[in-house]
This record gives structure tokens, C-alpha cells and sequence, in this order.
């Protein structure tokens, strides 16, 4: 189990971003972390995956465990070789790599049989293969985001946290990705998926969180959170009865408060 507990996380030593985060990935499920820009969402991430200090960012409360053991105050490449693997927001594939090269560096602390990693890889990926002795950065952004959640792939992580992995995509690839990463997880990998495209969310996690400015304001089954009428209306966009789409207007106008701000 991936658990992150009471959690603290403060940027250049005055800016509290996180505040007393607690929640749990189980091994082999998925958990939608949600919320607006801004939230914290990808804060959480860089806490768990150890990507803090590249921002200038520090853990001043709580601890995260994987299967138990500590991990909040390693190193990301320990991080990795722990079992916890990131996707990041934007792909951040090597564009002048070659697809295979891209894949063959995302396993270097895996260790083991490469090739068969690899293979695995084009069987979840077929594009991929295909595109092999491509170069990374004339993939389009759907073989690109494919690729990079491959490259995570290679290591062979335990949980994979995927920040953003729809974001920018056509509605067919935002499927592609959706059915991927449903694939994926059946194959064992526990899942942190942080997305703003709620209703893909959770129409796969088991559970969803909700975050506001740093804090955890919902957290319940992710088809409870679904059904719930402040979800509806301000992730999903549709209003608390009917189940129509809400305008622009109304969007950007809520006719009342959530319940949680209240």
C-alpha cells in the first residue's frame, strides 16, 4: 500500500501548499486524486516520487510509507527502486531519442530482462513498436504521452502515479489512454491518477479524493463520488438535478456554494 499521511509540503521556506494531506493507493487498485488548478495535486507527486527540492520545496510534516517502510526522505532513483514511478504533466519524453532509446532508459534500475520488459511494452503499446526507430519528438502528443507512460512502464513499478495523462488529447485518444490505463492496472500496477477530466476518472478508479487549496475536502467510493451533487456540478458539469450541461455562464457563476466550503 502506497500511504500518504498528514502531510505538509512548503515552497522556498514560506509558501504552505499542502496541508495535513492523508490518503492511500492499495496495491493493485485506482485512486483518482481530483481537484481544481492550483489545488496541490501535483505537489502531492513530486512529495511522493521526492521531486521536491528541484522546486524548492520541502516536507515539514507527516511522512509517506510504501508497504510500510518510509520513503519521504530518499532519494527519487531510491523512490524508483522502491516500486513508485511518475508520469509527469507534459510527457517530458527525450525528443531527440529514438522510441526504443526513450523505453531503454526508463529501465535502467530495473534490471532483469530487458527485451522482454520491452515487449511487453509493444504488446500494451502496438503503435509504439511501429514506431521504434522513430525519433520521440515527431511521435504525435497520443504516441507521445504512450510512450512516456511506457518508459514508466520499464521499470516496472508497483504504483504508477499518471499526472494529467489526458491532458491536450482528442476524445478518442483520452479513450485509448483510459482503456490503457485500465490495462494496465489489471496487470497488478496500483494507480494515482491525478485528472481533471473527472468523469474518466471515475468511471475506472475504486476511490476518488477531492482537493481544494491544499486539503483533502472529499473522499469517498469513486461511484459515490460521482452520484454526489457537488461533484456533478462543479467537476462534472452538470447540475444536481436533471443532469444537464451546465453554460459557460454557469460555470463560471456557481448559483451556490459547495457544500464542503460552506
Amino acid at each position: 500500500m502506497l500511504e500518504v499521511a498528514n502531510l505538509e509540503v512548503v515552497y522556498h521556506d514560506v509558501i504552505l501548499v499542502l496541508r495535513g494531506i492523508s490518503f492511500t493507493v492499495p496495491e493493485g487498485e485506482i485512486v483518482a486524486l481530483l481537484g481544481a488548478n492550483g489545488a496541490g495535486k501535483t505537489t502531492v507527486l513530486r512529495a511522493i516520487s521526492g521531486l521536491l527540492d528541484v522546486h524548492n520545496g520541502d516536507i515539514t510534516k507527516g511522512e509517506i510509507k510504501v508497504d510500510g517502510e518510509p520513503t519521504h526522505k530518499l532519494d527519487p532513483a531510491a523512490i524508483v527502486k522502491r516500486g513508485v514511478v511518475q508520469v509527469m504533466e507534459g510527457r517530458r519524453i527525450f525528443a531527440e531519442f529514438t522510441v526504443e532509446e526513450n523505453l531503454r532508459v526508463g529501465a535502467h534500475t530495473a534490471g532483469g530482462n530487458i527485451e522482454a520488459t520491452m515487449a511487453g511494452i509493444f504488446d500494451l503499446f502496438p503503435i509504439l513498436e511501429e514506431r521504434r526507430r522513430q525519433l520521440a519528438g515527431f511521435l504525435s502528443g497520443g504516441e507521445q504521452q504512450m510512450l512516456a507512460m511506457g518508459r514508466a512502464l520499464m521499470s516496472k513499478p508497483k504504483y504508477l502515479l499518471l499526472d494529467e495523462p489526458s491532458l491536450g488529447l482528442a476524445p478518442l485518444l483520452v479513450q485509448q489512454i483510459r482503456d490503457v490505463i485500465v490495462e494496465i492496472n489489471t496487470r497488478g500496477t496500483g494507480i494515482l491518477l491525478v485528472e481533471q477530466n473527472a468523469a474518466m476518472a471515475l468511471s475506472i478508479a475504486s476511490h476518488g479524493y477531492i482537493m481544494e487549496t491544499g486539503k483533502i475536502v472529499m473522499d469517498k467510493p469513486a461511484v459515490e463520488l460521482a452520484q454526489d451533487e457537488d461533484v456533478r456540478e462543479f467537476y462534472l458539469g452538470l447540475h444536481a438535478t436533471g443532469g444537464e450541461r451546465k453554460s459557460f455562464r454557469d460555470v463560471k457563476h456557481y448559483k451556490r456554494r459547495k457544500r464542503w466550503l460552506s
